[in-house]
């Protein structure tokens, strides 16, 4: 079963994009969370798109 970017339901402060992203990659949500931060300018526009673009999770990750 091929994996699908999606929000993630648990791990979420805003809208869960970093969550959904980190457990896309297999990282910590706290790295994505920086990269976001660091590339402020840019990565506020691309937030906005993917929170409103992406489905969210409906079933908690496995780990």
């Amino acid at each position: 079963m091929k994996k699908k970017l999606r929000r993630s339901s648990t791990d979420k402060s805003i809208y869960g994009v970093c969550g959904g992203i980190a457990e896309y990659v297999g990282i910590s949500s706290l790295l994505v969370r920086l990269v976001f931060v660091l590339t402020s300018p840019i990565s506020i526009f691309i937030y906005m798109i993917l929170a409103n673009t992406l489905d969210e999770n409906s079933f908690p990750s496995k780990q």
